[in-house]
């Protein structure tokens, strides 16, 4: 991806595990504020579960979109536990997934502002990333 362009991203991501555990893949779009696609990652993750998928989705595509923009993202996820915990909603039980929390919230704060919001599956861009996500877990 080019350089600092734009002063709002939109991320969507996805984690899939074949199994649970199991193999793990991410998904990642990355889109400007008029939906051009500014970037895409599909990934294999090694094994994991569903929930740490989804995490491990999020840092990528936070990543990718500090690639880009320094001011604000949004990032759109199927997964309402992920979401909840990191708009502070729910308590983070699980260790390892209070980990990768905090591993979110720093590469978060490459950003002036950054909002989680819970997006239905059926959005046809966090349906893209379900796709990326699926295809590098079956290796098309």
């Amino acid at each position: 991806m080019p350089g600092v362009i734009t002063n709002v991203v939109k991320v969507y991501t996805d984690g899939a595990c074949s199994g649970n555990p199991g193999p793990g893949a991410i998904g990642v779009i990355v889109l400007d504020e008029n939906n051009q696609e500014l970037g895409a990652c599909k990934e294999c993750i090694g094994d994991t579960t569903n929930n740490r998928a989804e995490y491990r989705a999020l840092i990528r595509g936070l990543e990718l979109a500090a690639g880009v923009c320094r001011r604000k993202v949004i990032c759109f996820s199927d997964n309402e536990l992920i979401v909840k915990q990191l708009n502070r909603q729910y308590r983070i039980k699980n260790a390892e997934l209070r980990k990768l929390c905090i591993e979110v919230q720093n590469t978060a704060r490459l950003f002036d502002e950054v909002i989680y919001q819970y997006t239905p599956r059926t959005n046809r861009y966090l349906g893209k990333a379900d796709k990326l996500a699926k295809e590098a877990l079956t290796g098309t």
